[in-house]
């Protein structure tokens, strides 16, 4: 029952049921099974909460296909539920360790620290899924500041040091560490706000704009004339931003649902769109290079010429791409998956003077993209997505939720264009400056600027968890508990 209430509470700390404080909770609840169960029984146990909280959390994975596979369906959440819930399970029992070896002053942090650790490992790699991250459910708290310093798994290191610190008070019915670690965390918090460069970040003056043309889904791919139709609405609406004298207009990912570069006239026709309304225009569609096909974003710069072809470097699993195909092929339906081509470079294109990196859908939930595309000079992002595929469910909004963590960690504003929405441009404080609805028509217009950068732009991912990784090994082996 705790397992299953602490999975719950998890699962509530994200969109739509937005209640961030009920994080820390249910990080306790598992730290607390932590310290009672042997590591078999506990394996078991918190696997069973995680994937509670993972099926919760990924209950929109199968919204537009699931009907596809009819008695099959609920294996869209449950399988990766299961898989993810046995890396947060593991990370429960390299806690328990913790509990049990380093002395009582510093066994949270340690807990803490692996808990996070793999939370890194399930986010990464061709098959990583890193929807879920704690970290993400701080979006609007207080706790996102740290984001700018140590990002996203920092974020979630402090909420599960906050929930361990907190089951360990209830477990030995003392409550001094748990006040101690929130005073550190305060004065930590007050150095990070008072020193946070988004804080003092110049004022926007780069005209921009966001195209969403609230095309459905179940017309975009197949009904009659939807490549014309979508050209005509989203030219149109184009035409009314560059009014506005928008220097980029984004369009969303495969807005254009035919492979452009095969394409001449089409190419032509939004080449010239770009050239007439002297603006820069990015536009979702797909590729083809060697017979292989890419999910890509075409740049077509104010004289109307293709500037930059981008191709999608971290495709969907078994969605976009079939990790193993050659050895999984005779699992049912995996005939339907796309084979997608996987990009190999760490994209940046120019507009306004402006340096911008491009992201395309689920690549905006991995934070060493982010950090590899500052390093290669990126000013700032354009997301573009196609999250028709989710209809209103939670998918949307935390997706949208996602790319403030991305604007926090880097320091950079942020251009976020979505078929049915959530479209935005987001500052690098993280905040929504202007945002859509879903399921509607919507142009966003306004301004973005050079980016005040941030201390985690220098650092990325990698080195904030192996740091972590080193202060669990540190505290497993130096700071052993004392024989009472």
């Amino acid at each position: 029952m705790i397992a299953a209430l602490s999975g719950a509470c998890l699962a509530f700390a994200f969109p739509k049921f937005n209640v961030p404080g009920l994080a820390p909770l249910g990080a306790a609840g598992l730290f607390w099974l932590a310290q009672r169960l042997s590591w078999k029984r506990l394996l078991l146990v918190a696997w069973f909460g995680a994937t509670v909280f993972f099926c919760i959390t990924f209950s929109w994975f199968g919204y537009t296909v699931g009907s596809a596979l009819g008695s099959l369906a609920f294996a869209l959440v449950l399988v990766p539920a299961l898989g993810e819930g046995a890396y947060l399970a593991a990370s429960i029992v390299l806690a328990s360790f913790a509990y049990g070896r380093v002395r009582e002053a510093f066994a949270p942090i340690a807990a803490a620290a692996a808990f996070t650790i793999f939370e890194w490992l399930r986010s990464i790699g061709p098959v990583g899924v890193p929807f879920g991250q704690l970290g993400y459910s701080a979006a609007d708290t207080p706790l996102a500041v740290f984001g700018a310093y140590i990002g996203t798994f920092g974020i979630t290191f402090v909420i599960c040091t906050i929930g361990a610190y907190l089951a360990q008070a209830i477990a030995l019915r003392r409550n001094r560490f748990l006040i101690a670690a929130l005073a550190v965390t305060i004065v930590a918090w007050l150095g990070c706000w008072f020193a946070w460069p988004a804080r003092h970040a110049a004022a926007p003056t780069l005209r921009v704009a966001a195209i969403q043309g609230n095309i459905a889904q179940s017309t975009k791919w197949h009904g009659k004339n939807t490549l014309a139709n979508a050209v005509d609405r989203y030219s149109g609406l184009t035409k009314r931003a560059a009014a506005y004298g928008a220097t980029l207009v984004v369009w969303p990912e495969t807005v254009i649902t035919t492979v452009l570069s095969n394409d001449a006239n089409l190419q032509h026709a939004i080449g010239g769109l770009a050239r007439d309304l002297a603006t820069t225009l990015a536009v979702g569609s797909l590729s083809e290079q060697n017979g292989m096909e890419y999910n890509s974003l075409f740049v077509f710069g104010p004289r109307g010429r293709l500037a930059y072809v981008y191709d999608k470097r971290q495709l969907v699993p078994f969605a976009e791409a079939f990790p193993g195909r050659a050895f999984l092929s005779w699992i049912p339906y995996t005939n339907l998956i796309t084979g997608f081509g996987t990009g190999t470079e760490d994209g940046i294109f120019f507009a306004g003077g402006m340096a911008f990196a491009p992201l395309i859908c689920w690549e905006s939930a991995f934070a060493d993209l982010t950090y590899a595309q500052v390093r290669a000079g990126a000013q700032a992002f354009v997301i573009v997505t196609d999250d028709a595929w989710f209809g209103e469910t939670a998918g949307p909004y935390q997706h949208a939720q996602i790319a403030r963590l991305r604007a926090i960690e880097t320091g950079s504003w942020i251009l976020r264009s979505a078929s049915t929405g959530i479209s935005g441009i987001i500052a690098p404080n993280g905040q929504y400056v202007q945002q859509s609805g879903l399921d509607r028509e919507a142009i966003i217009l306004g301004r973005i600027g050079t980016a005040p950068g941030s201390v985690f732009g220098h650092l990325g991912p990698t080195t904030i968890v192996a740091s972590l990784a080193v202060l669990y090994l540190v505290l497993l082996v130096g700071v052993r508990r004392v024989a009472t």
